[in-house]
């Protein structure tokens, strides 16, 4: 059985590394790319949101982000290389803070018999397997970022 006060605290620990690793940046650094095959700052974030309008499906909470903002940040979907072609950084940030929000108050009142519930028959996973991997999923994403503050040129040590 998966826990949600554990889920809570792993949301609120990414959440907090995502605050710490962006802190200070702006939307130019985070569309900057890597010099080989890889995502930028502003995908990562973007495609953070958009797994946790996932988490939010499975809870049955309405999406932070509209289907347009889902495709741009989708797995397998063209790299951020323009400004222009991408969510600000800021307005991706407080979204994520929000999202942050609806999840923990979710996963607070959240009940044993609904984390147990069959979320995918075929896969025997329950709502709380879909939740849980997809913040690990989200876990991998959010190691990313301190190499994409480096990038910006922060030299610094975040954790």
């Amino acid at each position: 059985m998966v826990n949600a006060s554990a889920l809570i605290k792993a949301i609120q620990r990414n959440q907090w590394v995502i605050q710490a690793q962006t802190e200070g940046l702006d939307h130019a650094a985070s569309v900057q790319q890597l010099p080989f095959r890889g995502n930028c700052m502003n995908w990562v974030v973007g495609h953070i949101a958009a797994h946790r309008d996932r988490m939010s499906a499975a809870l049955n909470l309405e999406p932070a982000l509209d289907s347009i903002q889902t495709a741009r940040y989708a797995r397998g979907s063209a790299p951020v290389t323009d400004a222009a072609d991408s969510v600000r950084l800021e307005q991706m940030l407080e979204t994520l803070a929000q999202q942050t929000d609806r999840l923990t108050s979710a996963l607070a009142a959240v009940t044993p018999e609904v984390l147990d519930a069959v979320y995918d028959a075929e896969r025997g996973d329950t709502v709380g397997d879909r939740v849980e991997f997809l913040i690990w999923h989200e876990t991998y994403h959010v190691g990313q970022l301190e190499m994409l503050r480096q990038l910006a040129g922060t030299d610094d040590a975040i954790i």
